[in-house]
């Protein structure tokens, strides 16, 4: 029962980083208004006009809300359409398509993790706080506290892998996640999302991800602290002990 118990903590830390950064991943893929600040403040609109295609603000909306359609719907493929000249005209030639269908597919994942993790977390957490009157209650706390501390010690490495050289750090993740380089294809893929675009996305996770840990941490360690108050205050002085 014991070991159960200790492999049960040690996924629960595990849980804790991964739980955090996919709530994180999630809403920055599900958040018009991520997309559309970053289309203005890189000037996408105008890299496409440079490119051939006279977008107004309005069709950059109409992009963003497609792509968050696209990857929390059942199609395989993306196809985003605009209109130039009367013409309806395909937004993605085929390799950026195939990307972006390499792309859904981390996405599902990430969803897969969260549902995985969430569903974990939170039995663990109810199981030690009402099983046995809350006699886990401080195994919760610990390893929350664990699990927030082991968070924020990969956002310190992330960020100095970040601050070390960010281009090779977001090259190596595209040569681990994907099996193809469909993701250098050249088109108006990589025009709607330049390198700052994900350079800010990878900071915004990195910050709300360690936000989330020191919240966890602060509310653990409070817990920790009253009980140790309350454990002093239960156990009576040795000369009282003694003189009874």
């Amino acid at each position: 029962m014991k070991i159960l118990s200790i492999i049960a903590r040690g996924l629960f830390i595990i849980c804790v980083p991964v739980l955090a950064f996919n709530i994180t991943i999630s809403w920055v893929v599900n958040s018009n208004d991520f997309y559309t600040h970053r289309f203005e403040k890189y000037d996408v609109r105008q890299s496409l006009v440079d490119n051939g295609l006279n977008l107004t603000n309005y069709d950059m909306e109409k992009i963003a809300q497609g792509f968050i359609r696209y990857f929390n719907s059942s199609d395989e493929l993306i196809h985003l359409t605009v209109m130039q000249n009367g013409k309806t005209v395909e937004l993605f030639n085929s390799e950026e398509i195939l990307h972006f269908k390499d792309v859904k597919g981390l996405f599902r994942l990430n969803y897969y993790l969260l549902a995985g993790t969430l569903a974990y977390c939170l039995a663990f957490a109810l199981i030690s706080i009402f099983w046995r009157k809350g006699k886990y209650r401080l195994h919760l706390a610990w390893s929350a506290a664990t699990g927030s501390a082991l968070t924020l010690g990969i956002m310190i490495l992330l960020g100095i892998g970040i601050w070390l050289n960010f281009d090779q750090l977001f090259y190596q993740f595209h040569l681990i996640s994907f099996s193809n380089d469909f993701w250098s294809a050249e088109g108006n893929m990589l025009l709607l999302f330049p390198q700052g675009f994900w350079y800010d996305a990878v900071i915004y996770c990195a910050v709300t991800i360690a936000l989330m840990a020191t919240i966890l941490d602060i509310v653990s360690g409070v817990y920790l602290g009253y009980r140790r108050k309350k454990d002093k205050a239960i156990i009576p002085p040795i000369d009282a002990a003694s003189s009874s």
